[in-house]
């Protein structure tokens, strides 16, 4: 097996006092990997995204990247390879500025550039019109529509496009379904799908979807207080079912 793009090596994240939120967790994340991501209420899932992405500080342990060791990276610096969709479809937008304009400055992420309307020219439009179509929601239809007007399922499906105009070498899905009705969360997990297999992204997906766990990615993983009780892939994760995966969620 190739050398993973991230390593996380006996990571300690303390909260608190002294509460020990991830116990000595380790991880390596492959070229190609889409991850999901399972476990109870404070299993520790969203405190293992936000010490990939940089928004928590680690007490000990390593966090790399191709070999080198970004423990000490802030966040921002992180976003030049690391993207991110929250559960909130109100996040990673900017709520008063266009479809296309939005997309546009998504595109000029890590570029020395501001944004001018200049930028959005005729061909511009025509391609955004192309991007957004795929997701299947009328978001190609509304380009000169302020965000902040746009449905919480068209939004959440335009953070992703976002997160994924520029290609990340990480992507972070922090159930990103989940604040959507059962129709439009089931509509934007094929598109990410269709997304991430295509383009050949690599992903981590938190969810407590059972069903979209089992039934997308490569590989899964379960969190229980703070470790990693299951890590699995190809036809290991595919013999799983839901009773299987039902008995590592302890009370």
């Amino acid at each position: 097996m190739t050398e993973p793009v991230f390593s996380l090596k006996d990571i300690i994240v303390t909260v608190g006092d002294n509460v020990q939120i991830l116990k000595s967790l380790s991880l390596d994340i492959y070229d190609g990997d889409f991850i999901t991501v399972l476990g109870t209420n404070g299993a520790g899932k969203s405190t293992l995204f936000n010490t990939i992405a940089g928004n928590l500080a680690i007490n000990s342990g390593q966090l790399l990247h191709h070999g080198h060791n970004i423990a000490h990276e802030s966040a921002v610096a992180r976003t030049n390879y690391i993207a991110r969709v929250f559960q909130d479809p109100k996040m990673g937008t900017a709520p008063r500025m266009t479809v296309a304009e939005n997309l546009l400055l998504a595109e000029n992420r890590g570029r020395k550039r501001t944004l001018r309307s200049r930028g959005l020219t005729k061909e511009k439009l025509t391609e955004y019109a192309q991007i957004t179509q795929v997701m299947g929601n009328n978001l190609d239809t509304r380009l000169n529509t302020a965000t902040g007007n746009l449905s919480g399922g068209q939004r959440q499906a335009l953070s992703f496009l976002m997160a994924t105009r520029v290609k990340p070498e990480l992507l972070l899905l922090d159930e990103h379904t989940a604040a959507l009705d059962p129709k439009t969360s089931e509509q934007l997990m094929l598109a990410t799908n269709q997304q991430v297999t295509q383009n050949k992204l690599t992903a981590l997906m938190i969810t407590h979807n059972l069903t979209d766990a089992l039934k997308y990615g490569n590989r899964l993983l379960i969190l229980n207080a703070g470790n990693i009780v299951l890590d699995v892939r190809g036809d290991d994760k595919v013999a799983l079912d839901e009773a299987q995966i039902l008995k590592y969620f302890i009370v």
